[in-house]
């Protein structure tokens, strides 16, 4: 979708930012660490009053957060929102109490993050906990009288106080040696301190949180699991008798299964039942329907498969029973959300380079496309409204509403509209080719923000990481592709076999043929942008990627030597050998693999790109951080003292305090400008 078609028509909804068309400044890295970030949104029960929190940066680099009222009743692009709250700090993990009078929420006022009530008709907020440890997430019961709080403990502890004293010994301790009996060792980018995450469930008596019970207690395993999970794998049953989480059963092959189960545990404590004991793969997300008739939630069937289709599944709470709803729709749905009518799911999917909203018919498996446009995360159904947040390749994030219908699409917020008006983005659009085995295969291109008709321009290959993932209409904290047609590159993203979003059979497609199907779909899909796009030079193109995008940098460099003026290689796999040896989630190379290194040797060989450096000439920058346990900083470095020793220009940046990612605002403004630089070095050489 073009961008000048897709103003017109949200103008006519009212919901475009008139900015655009006076935009002046082609986008920089530091307008994007600018921007202004919504987090923490949530609705009232009647559907009446929406929360958001809100970081804002200043001119000179500060940031705060504070929280805001919206009232829905009158809510448009235009209203102005309450401020709420003015301390220090970040409040985060709002919900609307049960006669949605006031808010609670977290923040850390007081050395550790505690639970807060704040009313909604004046005055401070009051702090409702008092633990000696941090909550780092709650969930509130049907009846507003219960809680359920995640917070990290040692297991073999018999209270918090106990717990506390084993961090404090551990900080004092003047020994260095971490002991292990079995993996995992560590996960992404923290090493295990023996503590686990445990669930809680205490009593809201008036403005105090009392009778706070270890639900898990001895549970060897973690709830909500690391390290991406939260609040939304923790369900209070309708009865308010019982929780239901997700976690693994406590065993020995952590490291190398995706067995998670659903368990059923009473509020008093206790043992827990587990719901989905027959799935040897993963189960996640239990939802109930407000009836309590129904618990609905998400399966995959294949084990030790992290990107397989979640289905959709419907569980009744009466009979035990479990049926999949909507088998024949090939999509894998993110999130779910029951509608007033106890009957139908709200989902949101990835959909041919989109995450869509989707509504469900539990009874008949009826699936409805509700909005399709950009990258949407459902906040909350109402009577006859959906409210979500939406990114676009030219949005950050605002919060919409429209009816279940799919009709009167309203925007509710514009936290960046003043700081939109001062950047011009690259017009996009969404392009097809024919790829691997003569399939349709998809992806996006983006003009240079200045671009300027008969002008030829240098080619900026981004390629996804997962590699079950996708680059498609979607704002980024971290790989925006709009930097890079703000730096005057046209940009193209393809979504070779393996991606997400275009059926099962299409995701499936990447295992055990990682070199394969993914390089023949970048080869043909350059060439057919090229040609569909005459404005963009492939004999002057780099190519960039992270995790399995950086694999494929460094599989390029063996397998298609000649295609690129330059190279930057992000957190990439280099040799498949010692990367299964040394990664956390061992589950994941023995899938994509065929089995662990010794069962299938021959395949991990045949697509390890060690096995063809003699091809290797391209001039490459490497990027890795020290504190990546996903993908260990010795793959990049491997790489770069090859081509040290074999005199290919070469460049290495390492981050000691990042992960897989690059989080840090500073870092990131400094990546950035080494990555444009040697872009610059080798395809705009007269610069």
């Amino acid at each position: 979708m073009k961008i000048a078609p897709l103003l017109l028509a949200l103008s006519s909804a009212g919901l475009a930012y008139s900015s655009y068309a006076t935009a002046s400044t082609p986008f920089t890295v530091q307008q994007l660490i600018n921007l202004n970030k919504m987090h923490s949104t949530t609705v009232s029960h009647d559907g009446t009053k929406l929360v958001y929190g809100l970081k804002t940066v200043n001119d000179k680099g500060e940031s705060h957060s504070e929280l805001y009222l919206l009232d829905l009743t009158q809510a448009n692009a235009n209203a102005k929102p309450l401020q709420l709250t003015a301390a220090a700090g970040t409040e985060h993990d709002v919900s609307f109490a049960k006669d949605d009078s006031a808010i609670y929420f977290l923040a850390n006022r007081s050395g550790t993050s505690q639970l807060y009530k704040l009313s909604l008709s004046g005055g401070e907020a009051v702090q409702v906990s008092d633990l000696p440890l941090n909550i780092d997430g709650f969930k509130l019961a049907n009846d507003g009288k219960q809680i359920v709080l995640s917070m990290r403990v040692f297991p073999e502890c018999a209270d918090l106080s106990c717990s506390k004293d084993k961090f404090a010994q551990e900080a004092a301790r003047k020994s260095t040696g971490r002991e292990y009996q079995q993996l995992m060792v560590r996960h992404w980018d923290t090493w295990e301190d023996h503590a686990r995450n445990h669930l809680f469930v205490g009593a809201l008596t008036g403005e105090k949180l009392t009778r706070v019970v270890d639900i898990t207690q001895g549970l060897d395993t973690e709830t909500p699991p690391k390290p991406f999970s939260g609040m939304e794998e923790v369900t209070f049953t309708p009865d308010g008798k019982h929780v239901v989480y997700s976690a693994k059963a406590p065993s020995k092959d952590q490291a190398w299964t995706t067995n998670y189960d659903l368990w059923q545990v009473p509020v008093t404590g206790g043992s827990a039942v587990n719901l989905t004991q027959d799935n040897l793969a993963w189960d996640a997300q239990p939802t109930f329907s407000s009836d309590g008739r129904y618990m609905a939630y998400l399966a995959m069937t294949k084990p030790g498969f992290e990107a397989d289709r979640y289905r959709i599944m419907l569980r009744d709470v009466s009979t035990g029973q479990s049926k999949e709803v909507a088998p024949l729709w090939d999509r894998s749905p993110s999130s779910l959300m029951f509608g007033p009518d106890n009957r139908t799911l709200y989902v949101t999917a990835q959909d041919m380079g989109q995450v869509s909203i989707f509504k469900v018919n539990t009874q008949f498996g009826d699936v409805e496309s509700i909005y399709s446009d950009g990258t949407n995360s459902l906040i909350a159904v109402t009577q006859d409204q959906l409210i979500f947040d939406n990114k676009t390749l030219v949005e950050p994030g605002d919060l919409y509403r429209i009816n279940t219908d799919g009709q009167a699409l309203k925007r509710l917020t514009a936290v960046n509209q003043a700081k939109l008006a001062e950047i011009k983005f690259g017009e996009f659009q969404q392009f097809s080719f024919k790829g691997w085995n003569n399939e349709d295969v998809y992806g996006y291109w983006i003009k240079p923000a200045n671009y300027q008709e008969g002008k030829k321009y240098p080619i900026a290959y981004l390629v996804h990481g997962g590699p079950q993932g996708s680059f498609g209409n979607a704002f980024s904290f971290r790989w925006n592709a709009q930097l890079w047609a703000g730096a005057g590159y046209g940009v193209v993203m393809v979504d070779f076999h393996g991606s997400t979003g275009y059926g099962q059979a299409f995701t499936d497609s990447i295992t055990q043929d990682w070199g394969g199907k993914p390089l023949e779909d970048l080869q043909k899909g350059l060439a057919a942008v090229s040609q569909q796009q005459k404005w963009l030079d492939p004999q002057n193109a780099c190519a960039l990627g992270g995790s399995y995008g950086g694999y494929m940098m460094n599989w390029i460099q063996g397998n298609w030597n000649d295609g690129f003026k330059c190279l930057v290689n992000h957190a990439g796999l280099f040799d498949m050998r010692s990367m299964y040896y040394v990664t956390e989630e061992v589950w994941f190379p023995e899938h994509e693999f065929g089995g662990t290194y010794q069962d299938n040797k021959a395949l991990y060989e045949k697509f390890n790109p060690v096995n063809y450096v003699e091809n290797w000439k391209t001039p490459m920058l490497v990027i890795h951080g020290e504190k990546d346990f996903r993908v260990p900083y010795d793959q990049g470095l491997a790489a770069f003292s090859f081509m040290q020793r074999k005199g290919i220009p070469s460049e290495l940046l390492i981050y000691p305090d990042e992960n897989h990612w690059i989080l840090k605002p500073e870092n990131l403004e400094q990546w950035y400008a080494n990555v444009f630089r040697w872009m610059d070095r080798w395809t705009k050489p007269q610069l």
